[in-house]
């Protein structure tokens, strides 16, 4: 049994301060894929970069507190790769790749554009930019895992008040469409929603109010993945029993093995 966890930490430091790491250790994941660390790699202490003895692979942004992705492993790559070759998000630290004999695993952070109508903007070439890239990563024959903050809720089923935020980013009729392209017609699966079909499971909720103890949320963290992958999909879980951020952890077990190379 293969685990995959994922979550957006709002800083890994942060998160570690709130438990995360104890918590990760009962879990025992085979891979952890972290978006926003928000950390330089001078900021990453000795027990957050070798925690529980897993190998760690991140991919820090130019700019200070911002961004970063990484992964945990509790195998050692047999390639690792940092950015996915535009530099324009490769310098904002949102792509960590690591690749096997018969499996690429991905920890991607896709652009929020909430703040600005020019974060907005730089979403869409964002999205323009990644779907040729994974039809490339299709090109391997490989099975692929994409895990991440998505920054989309795709669709009415995964956000609380979708009436209310169709002009806004994150619900967008362009980035919804882009996720159904990707579902429909690129080969891509959803692998949480194959196994889980009901409505209100959210792993994102707003600082604002009581958010998150009305489960007033959004589902933009995913684990997406190629066909036999999300076939080998076993159990999904959303943990929200403690609150390591702002998002909850994506929790998937797949009856799948990585391959090392020769």
């Amino acid at each position: 049994m293969l685990r995959v966890i994922t979550i957006n930490t709002n800083g890994i430091r942060s998160a570690s301060q709130k438990g995360f790491f104890n918590w990760m250790k009962e879990q025992n994941p085979d891979f952890v894929c972290i978006q926003e660390l928000k950390a330089q790699e001078s900021d990453i202490s000795e027990n957050i970069r070798n925690c529980l003895g897993y190998n760690f692979y991140a991919h820090y942004a130019a700019k200070k507190g911002y961004s970063g992705c990484a992964v945990y492993s509790k195998e050692k790559a047999d390639k690792v790769r940092l950015g996915f070759g535009i530099e324009e998000f490769d310098n904002e630290g949102r792509y960590v790749e690591l690749s096997f004999k018969n499996f690429i695993l991905i920890s991607v952070y896709f652009p929020s554009g909430s703040s600005s109508d020019e974060r907005q903007q730089a979403k869409f070439r964002f999205l323009d930019v990644f779907l040729p890239h994974l039809r490339e990563l299709k090109k391997t024959g490989k099975e692929i895992l994409v895990c991440g903050d998505v920054n989309i809720a795709h669709k009415e089923i995964d956000i609380k008040n979708w009436k209310g935020n169709l002009k806004n980013s994150g619900f967008l009729p362009e980035e919804r469409a882009w996720m159904t392209n990707l579902f429909d017609n690129e080969g891509w699966f959803d692998i949480f929603r194959k196994l889980d079909k009901r409505p209100e499971q959210y792993t994102w909720w707003s600082n604002r109010g009581q958010a998150r103890a009305k489960n007033v949320g959004w589902r933009i963290d995913y684990q997406i993945g190629t066909p036999l992958i999300c076939d080998a999909a076993a159990n999904a879980s959303i943990y929200k029993e403690e609150r390591f951020s702002d998002h909850a952890p994506l929790i998937i077990d797949y009856l799948f093995s990585p391959e090392h190379e020769s």
